[in-house]
């Protein structure tokens, strides 16, 4: 059976994040955009992030620029962008696909974990959250718009 542990991605400085170092972890996996209306989302993702990281949660984001073209900018530009204005500290992937015959592997295995509503495969927009717990299982998938503090009880209660 495939877990989150399975896996590997690039990250934006081209390293290789092998997901098996998040083994007993709590993660939120975004794709994320920079240009998009949710792009302030990059602030209460931080605040959870530094509430919690001390007691084993993580979160990757995942540029992607398959909607609306709302992420054109290089990996370096990405970074450097979230750090200036969010003073985001957590992983920036590389840029990826979500969607579609050039999807990330990791997305392919996330949408059949827990498909979207009525049972639908695809990433609807930027930031679709994904809530994997300490067994590298996925346990939530939530919507672009559900905030990121609307996620603080569940990510507790997947910590405790």
């Amino acid at each position: 059976m495939k877990t989150l542990f399975s896996f590997s991605a690039d990250k934006a400085d081209g390293s290789i994040l092998d997901f098996s170092c998040l083994k007993d972890k709590v993660v939120l996996i975004v794709n994320v955009a920079s240009n998009c209306g949710f792009t302030p989302q990059y602030n209460g993702l931080e605040k959870l992030y530094r509430t919690y990281k001390s007691q084993g949660f993580e979160i990757i984001a995942f540029p992607c620029n398959q909607f609306g073209q709302q992420e054109p900018g290089t990996n370096e530009e990405i970074v450097s962008f979230c750090q200036l204005n969010h003073g985001v500290s957590f992983s920036i992937m590389s840029k990826i696909d979500v969607n579609g015959s050039q999807e990330h592997e990791l997305y392919t295995w996330l949408k059949q974990e827990k498909p979207g509503i009525l049972g639908s495969q695809n990433i609807k927009w930027n930031f679709t959250k994904f809530l994997i717990n300490r067994q590298g299982e996925v346990i939530g998938r939530y919507a672009p718009v559900t905030k990121p503090e609307q996620l603080e009880t569940d990510i507790k209660e997947a910590l405790s």
